[in-house]
């Protein structure tokens, strides 16, 4: 994404993004819980998905296919990994945007060993042939390749060992019916408390050998937007600035000073989320707005504010989208210390109605022509 000072913007370039990025898959690899006993939050999931596996054991046969959904940074990579663990199997990752043609998905199908796990990430974006050729195989273990084009086809049967397929996705309603029927287990990851994530940042404080204050802890954790990878993510920031300021036990005013640093505020806030609220209040007196308008009033995308800007605001409260444009909620008034006037979007009653008086819900679709739009 260009933004008017020629910088590309996107998610992996905010620090509080959710995405993994590459060059830190080895720092987290060394973070990774490697049981479910280790593994910190989701306690529905965790208990649901320990019976699936000890009874598969007991059984002496594969576990079921498993299907993992929530938002990313959740650690939907990591129970895959587990899942292998415990079930004392080995471990083949691959992802939907590399499975294109079905002839992809028959070599590594083919080359699985009995008990294998095969993990697929982001599965929703498989290509459609490879989708319908896991049907039979996730189901009766079997695929059939067809050979030659036209009426010389020949269509192979290839029986497969039984394997475990775990497939994740951000986008479960992306996923087709009859793939989603054939998982014998589906969990949903939630965001985590602030509890919890200081119950995964002990832990990685200890792998990490660094000495913290409770104090320290909450106050990194305050600011992880309920994501054990951004938890992690920031830790190492904060751990950086200690080391570089010669602090050699972080607390809480050590941990905030650092995170101001990098512009990451109380709420978890970066420079483009307080930038849109910052437009929509002072530029636009709250709003309503539309959306390319908002953009533009900060110098971004349309796609960017949308995609990666909206889904925090709204889920925190302090923005509201509805039908006439995007409107800032009583909340974004009092996190940017400002006193909202007697007029605000978020008290007209019509407004409040678009998405049920309530902060943060599903957006409406926005047919009606929003105010201050091109």
């Amino acid at each position: 994404m260009a933004r008017e000072d020629g910088a590309a913007v996107n998610s992996r370039d905010r620090l509080v993004s959710a995405e993994d990025e590459p060059d830190e898959k080895q720092l987290e690899s060394a973070l990774r819980p490697a049981n479910l006993d280790e593994f910190v939050g989701q306690k529905r999931v965790r208990q649901q998905l320990s019976l699936v596996l000890e009874a598969s054991r007991l059984r002496g046969r594969s576990a079921d296919h498993v299907l993992l959904s929530g938002p990313p940074g959740l650690g939907k990579t990591t129970l895959a990994m587990i899942i292998a663990e415990e079930m004392g199997a080995p471990l083949r990752i691959s992802s939907g945007p590399a499975i294109q043609h079905a002839g992809d998905l028959a070599a590594i199908l083919s080359s699985l060993t009995e008990g294998e796990v095969l993990f697929l990430d982001e599965i929703h974006r498989m290509s459609r042939p490879a989708e319908e050729m896991l049907y039979m195989a996730m189901e009766d273990f079997r695929v059939d390749i067809v050979v030659g084009k036209g009426a010389g086809a020949t269509s192979i049967p290839l029986d497969l060992p039984p394997f475990t397929l775990v497939g994740a996705t951000t986008r479960a309603g992306l996923l087709p019916g009859p793939l989603r029927d054939r998982f014998g287990f589906t969990g949903h990851l939630e965001f985590y408390s602030v509890e919890e994530l200081e119950l995964v940042l002990r832990r990685s404080a200890g792998l990490m050998d660094l000495a913290m204050t409770a104090e320290g802890f909450t106050e990194v954790a305050s600011r992880s937007r309920g994501t054990p990878r951004i938890a992690n993510r920031l830790l190492r920031r904060v751990r950086d600035w200690a080391l570089v300021h010669g602090i050699d036990r972080i607390d809480a005013r050590t941990s905030s000073a650092a995170l101001d640093m990098y512009e990451v505020d109380a709420r978890g806030l970066d420079r483009l989320d307080r930038s849109v609220l910052e437009a929509l209040v002072t530029k636009f007196g709250g709003g309503p707005v539309g959306l390319s308008t908002l953009a533009i009033a900060v110098g971004e995308e349309t796609e960017t504010v949308e995609t990666v800007a909206e889904p925090y605001l709204v889920r925190e409260g302090l923005l509201g989208r509805t039908p006439r444009g995007r409107i800032a909620m009583a909340a974004a008034w009092d996190h940017l210390g400002l006193r909202p006037p007697e007029h605000a979007a978020f008290q007209d009653p019509g407004l409040r109605a678009a998405f049920g008086g309530t902060a943060g819900a599903p957006a409406a679709d926005e047919d009606a022509p929003p105010l201050f739009e091109d």
